[in-house]
């Protein structure tokens, strides 16, 4: 598989992950414990309305990754946010993780394919231009 292939797939990989995330898991609340965790964090009160804006914004990620504009500040934003939450939940909600304190594992794996992908892969095709 060529580079180009690799950063192609990679790139609708993960995009992909923030799609499903953000519009079957929380906009149609597929997967309510999404919304379980929000609440618990932020309390019940207002929990719906941020999942579901959580849920647009992680929509507007998906978008925003295939587009390719900025691609290096969405990277980082993506590394960045994913590692926040993950912080959160793994202090905060543990027991409502699919995979309990070992997400935080597949979150640093996810956080390294979106580095590689941006930052290793988009760059050896920059400089084979």
């Amino acid at each position: 598989m060529t580079e180009r292939k690799k950063h192609q797939t990679l790139t609708s990989f993960i995009a992909a992950v923030w799609f499903i995330n953000g519009f079957f898991c929380k906009l149609l609340n597929l997967v309510p414990r999404h919304q379980e965790i929000v609440a618990r964090i932020t309390g019940y009160e207002h929990a719906a309305f941020l999942t579901v804006l959580i849920g647009i914004s992680e929509t507007l990620m998906a978008c925003w990754i295939l587009i390719g504009v900025y691609s290096k500040l969405s990277a980082l934003v993506q590394i960045l946010i994913i590692g926040f939450m993950n912080v959160l939940e793994f202090v905060l909600v543990p027991e409502l993780l699919l995979w309990g304190r070992a997400n935080a594992f597949f979150a640093l794996i996810f956080m390294l394919v979106i580095f590689y992908n941006e930052f290793y892969l988009n760059r050896t095709l920059f400089l084979k231009q």
